[in-house]
C-alpha cells in the first residue's frame, strides 16, 4: 500500500487544484462554492465564474452596468452581493437567468428608478435589498412576481410614491426615510408582516385600519416623525415586542398610551421630552427587558425615585445610560439617571396635620408620615389658596389622635387627610379651611411643593497635611482648579501612559444645556495641563481625551466636572484681591526697606567724598557695617530673578507677558471662546 500513496496524493489534491484555476482575477476562492471579490475596481462583472458557484460576492468594485450576459451559466448562485458599486440602472430581465437565487443586494449604489421587469425571472427570491440609493420611482408591478419574498428594504431612497405591495409572505418591511405619503390599508396585502419600520416619514398619526390588519406585527419603529401622542391604534396591537417612539414631540406618556402593551420588551421613547414616566409605568410593561430613554429632561424628585431600583430589581437594560440624566432640581442637574440613590430624590419623612382657626374648631386628624422607601402616588397640583399659611422654622406640635368611635359617631362629619409625600424637602402639608392642600416649607426650601432647594456651600478643600498615600490613584485626565466658566484640566497621567503619544483631541460637551453639540480641541502632548474657557456657570460637562488622529473611541480617557454657580464669581473676586494683597504687602516692605537702604548708602557715601576733600583719613579701605552685612551701593540694573513657570516648560515667545504666570495657546482658531491667549498658534498637525 505505501507504493501507491504518491500516486493517490495528487488525486487527493484535485479539487483544490481545479478551484484555484477556475478562480477569477483579483478575487478570492477560499471556500469551493463562494467568491470574494473585494474593491476590484472593474467596471463590469468579472467573466469565466465556475457554474458551481452559488455565493458571490461582488462589493465595492466599481461596476458601472449589469447584462444577462454576465449571469449566463451561474443557474446554482443563491447569494448575489453587489452593494456599493455605481450602478444607476437596471436593465430588464437582467437577472433572468438567476432562477435559484434566494438573496440580492443591491444597497448603496445609485439606481433611480426600478421598472416592472427589473426582477423577472427571480421566482424564489426570498431577500431584497434597494436601500441608500436614489430611486425615485417604482413600477406598480416591480414585485409582483416575486411570491417567496421575506425581507424587502426600501429606506434612504427618494420615494415620493409607494405601489401596492401583494406579497403575502413578507415578513420584514423598511420605508424610512423616504418622502411617501401615510400608507393606507390599500397599499398592504402582507398579513404575515412581522416588522415594519416607518422611520422619518412625517406620520402625524397611525392609519387604524392599516394597523388592525398587521395582527402578525412584532416589531414597529416610529421614531423621528411628527406623532405629538401616542397613535390610538397602537392600543389594539397586543403582539408587540419591540416599539422605537424616540425622536417625536410627544411631551408626556399617559398610562393609557402603553396599555395592551403587556408583551412588549424593548422600548425606545428617547428625546421625547419626557419628564417623568406614566402612572403605573412597571405594571403596565411587566416583560420589558430593555428601556432607552436618553435625551429626556427628567424631574428628578421624589415621584422619580423609584426608577433606579427599579432598573436593578426587574434586570432592565437600561440604554444610552450617560445620555440618561437629570435637568430638575439644580441639584441633580446633568447626572446620570441611574446611579443616583434614592436619598438624592429628597423624599424626607411628610408630617400631614390640619389647620385649626377660631371658626372651625375641629380637631386635628392624627399626623400622617410617609416612609422614605414608599413611592406615593401623583397628585393634581392643588389651586391657590385665598389666605396662604404662614411660613414657621419649626413644625406644629402634634395634635392629639381621633379614636374611630369619635369619627364614626357623626356620619355627616368628613375628616379630609392630606395626600401623602406631597410635600418635598421635608415640608409639612396642612389643610385649610376650604380643605384645600397647603405646604409648609423649612428653611432653606421654596416653592408650592418646597420642591426648590437652595445649593449647599461647597466642601471644605483638602488640607494640606492629608497624606497622598491615602488618595486614591489619580486618573488619566482629571480636572483640578474649576470656576463658573473655565476648568483646568490635568493630562499628567495620560501623557505619561502614553509615550508615544503624537497629539492630544479634547472633545467636551455640556450635559446639563439644550446644545450638546461635542467641541473637538488639538492639543500637542508637550503640555500636561489645559484649560477650557468660556464655559456656561452651573452645568456639567464631560471631557475626553484620545489620540489625535485616531478615532476618538480609541483609547480614550473621560471625566466630569461641573462649573461653579455664577453668584460665586464676586466671592472669587475677592480671594483674587485678598491674595493680591496678601502678595503685594511684602513686596512694598521690601521696596521701602531697600529705599532705606539706598538713603543710607548714600549719605555714607557723600561722608566718605567729603572727608577726602578734607584729606581726613577715615579709613576707608575698611568695609563699612552696612557692607558687613551684605547690602551693596548700588544693585544690578534693579531687578529681580524671574519666576519659572510650574509646569517646568519654557514658554513660546508670544507668551511671554508682565504676569509670572502663563498658559499654552490653543492649537486650532475655530474655537475663539476658548483661547487660551490673545496670540494664537497653528496647529502642529
Amino acid at each position: 500500500m505505501k507504493p501507491l500513496l504518491p500516486l493517490l496524493l495528487p488525486l487527493l489534491l484535485l479539487p483544490d487544484w481545479t478551484l484555484a484555476s477556475d478562480c477569477p482575477k483579483d478575487c478570492m476562492c477560499s471556500s469551493p462554492n463562494a467568491i470574494f471579490c473585494y474593491q476590484r475596481r472593474s467596471p463590469s462583472v468579472p467573466r469565466g465564474l465556475p457554474a458551481s458557484t452559488t455565493n458571490l460576492y461582488l462589493f465595492q468594485n466599481g461596476i458601472e452596468t449589469l447584462a444577462a450576459e454576465d449571469f449566463t451559466g451561474l443557474d446554482s448562485l443563491e447569494m448575489l452581493d453587489l452593494s456599493q458599486n455605481k450602478l444607476t440602472e437596471l436593465q430588464d430581465r437582467v437577472f433572468e437567468p438567476l432562477s435559484e437565487l434566494r438573496n440580492l443586494d443591491l444597497s448603496n449604489n445609485q439606481i433611480e428608478h426600478v421598472s416592472q421587469a427589473s426582477f423577472s425571472g427571480l421566482v424564489l427570491l426570498e431577500r431584497l435589498y434597494l436601500y441608500s440609493n436614489r430611486i425615485r420611482s417604482i413600477h406598480p408591478a416591480a414585485f409582483d412576481g416575486l411570491k417567496q419574498l421575506l425581507e424587502l428594504k426600501l429606506q434612504g431612497n427618494q420615494l415620493t410614491s409607494l405601489p401596492t405591495l401583494r406579497l403575502p409572505k413578507l415578513l420584514l418591511l423598511d420605508l424610512s426615510y423616504n418622502g411617501i405619503p401615510p400608507p393606507g390599508p390599500s397599499d398592504f396585502h402582507t398579513p404575515n408582516l412581522e416588522s415594519l419600520k416607518m422611520a422619518g416619514l412625517g406620520l402625524s398619526d397611525l392609519d387604524q385600519e392599516l394597523m388592525g390588519g398587521l395582527g402578525n406585527l412584532h416589531d414597529l419603529d416610529l421614531s423621528q416623525n411628527q406623532l405629538r401622542s401616542v397613535p390610538a391604534a397602537l392600543r389594539e396591537m397586543r403582539g408587540l415586542i419591540r416599539l422605537g417612539l424616540a425622536g417625536n414631540p410627544v411631551g408626556q406618556l399617559r398610562p393609557e398610551d402603553l396599555r395592551n402593551l403587556e408583551e412588549l420588551q424593548e422600548l425606545d421613547i428617547s428625546n421625547l421630552n419626557l419628564q417623568g414616566f406614566p402612572e403605573g409605568f412597571v405594571r403596565l410593561l411587566p416583560r420589558l427587558q430593555q428601556l432607552t430613554a436618553a435625551e429626556n429632561p427628567f424631574n428628578c424628585l421624589c415621584s422619580l425615585a423609584w426608577f433606579p431600583g427599579w432598573l436593578r430589581q426587574a434586570n432592565v437594560q437600561l440604554g444610552r445610560t450617560k445620555e440618561t440624566r437629570c435637568h430638575f432640581p439644580p441639584l441633580n442637574a446633568g447626572k446620570v439617571l441611574e446611579k443616583l440613590e434614592h436619598r438624592d430624590f429628597g423624599c424626607p419623612t411628610t408630617t400631614t396635620v390640619t389647620t385649626s382657626t377660631a371658626a372651625n374648631s375641629t380637631p386635628r386628624p392624627p399626623l400622617i408620615t410617609t416612609a422614605p422607601g414608599t413611592t406615593p402616588p401623583p397628585v393634581a397640583p392643588p389651586p391657590p389658596s385665598d389666605a396662604p399659611p404662614a411660613e414657621t422654622d419649626s413644625d406644629p406640635p402634634p395634635a392629639a389622635p381621633v379614636s374611630p368611635s369619635s369619627s364614626s359617631a357623626d356620619p355627616d362629619t368628613e375628616t379630609n387627610f392630606c395626600p401623602a409625600s406631597i410635600c418635598l424637602n421635608g415640608g409639612t402639608c396642612q389643610l385649610d379651611r376650604q380643605g384645600e392642600v397647603v405646604c409648609t416649607c423649612p428653611r432653606g426650601t421654596s416653592g408650592r411643593y418646597c420642591q426648590n432647594q437652595d445649593e449647599p456651600p461647597p466642601p471644605p478643600p483638602l488640607p494640606p497635611e492629608v497624606s497622598t498615600a491615602t488618595v486614591a490613584a489619580a486618573p488619566d485626565i482629571s480636572s483640578r482648579h474649576v470656576t463658573s466658566t473655565s476648568i483646568l484640566l490635568d493630562l499628567h497621567g495620560y501623557i505619561r501612559t502614553r509615550p508615544y503619544l503624537r497629539g492630544i483631541r479634547l472633545t467636551y460637551r455640556n450635559l446639563s444645556g439644550p446644545d450638546r453639540r461635542p467641541v473637538h480641541l488639538s492639543v500637542p502632548a508637550s503640555y500636561p495641563e489645559y484649560t477650557l474657557r468660556g464655559l456656561r456657570p452651573n452645568s456639567t460637562y464631560s471631557v475626553c481625551a484620545s489620540p489625535l488622529g485616531e478615532p476618538a473611541e480609541r483609547d480614550s480617557s473621560c471625566t466630569e466636572a461641573r462649573t461653579a454657580s455664577a453668584q460665586h464669581t464676586a466671592t472669587e473676586a475677592q480671594v483674587k484681591d485678598h491674595r493680591l494683597t496678601s502678595t503685594l504687602a511684602p513686596t512694598l516692605a521690601v521696596a521701602i526697606l531697600l529705599v532705606a537702604v539706598a538713603a543710607v548708602v548714600g549719605a555714607v557715601c557723600y561722608m566718605r567724598r567729603k572727608r577726602a576733600k578734607g584729606h581726613i583719613d577715615l579709613g576707608c579701605d575698611d568695609p563699612l557695617p552696612l557692607e558687613l552685612e551684605g547690602v551693596k551701593a548700588c544693585l544690578d540694573n534693579g531687578a529681580l530673578p524671574q519666576k519659572q513657570p510650574e509646569s517646568g516648560l519654557s514658554p513660546p515667545p508670544s507668551a511671554v507677558h508682565n504676569s509670572l504666570e502663563y498658559e499654552v495657546p490653543l492649537m486650532q482658531t475655530q474655537c475663539t471662546a476658548n483661547n487660551n491667549m490673545a496670540a494664537v498658534k497653528p496647529s502642529y498637525f
